[in-house]
């Protein structure tokens, strides 16, 4: 093979490769400077409806907890609730979590968190296990939540993402 072949190729190669790094960098750019999608803004209302339901059928608790989309939460939050001295629940998840795995966050993150606010309007506030005590998981699995861990397993989120069936 001669040298001005193997320089064809390589200036192919290298091309291609620029392009699909441009590419890749537009995405995140849209994702970071846009709100969610309208789908998944629709799953979110969709899964807040259904757990408030829950919350109603199982805790008689009728009460409208804000969820509110952050881009400025720590990497390593996917979601956190907040009770406020004025007996305010706000629910608040990480939008770029999302970009890893929306699935998850709606599925698991949000049942989750769900959990804490109803453990704050029943007046438990205990720090047992970082605020993940027995009741708290009672009332995640009661809430339907894939995952009611104390701590997100990274690899659950890898293993969905790879999942040929979903």
């Amino acid at each position: 093979m001669g040298i001005k072949k193997v320089f064809n190729i390589f200036l192919f190669l290298t091309t291609i490769s620029t392009i699909f790094l441009i590419y890749l960098w537009y995405k995140d750019y849209q994702f970071d400077t846009k709100p969610l999608t309208k789908d998944t803004i629709l799953r979110i209302q969709e899964k807040t409806k259904y757990l408030k339901k829950l919350a109603l059928e199982k805790y008689n608790i009728n009460y409208n907890i804000p969820i509110l989309i952050s881009k400025d939460m720590k990497s390593n939050l996917f979601g956190k609730t907040k009770y406020s001295f004025d007996e305010k629940i706000v629910i608040y998840l990480n939008k770029n979590r999302f970009k890893e795995n929306v699935n998850y966050m709606i599925d698991s993150v949000l049942p989750h968190e769900y959990a804490h606010a109803i453990m704050f309007i029943l007046g438990d506030f205990s720090r047992q296990n970082g605020g993940h005590s027995k009741k708290w998981q009672e009332i995640c699995i009661s809430l339907e939540g894939k995952k009611c861990d104390r701590f997100v397993n990274h690899n659950d989120i890898i293993i969905e993402k790879t999942n040929p069936f979903n």
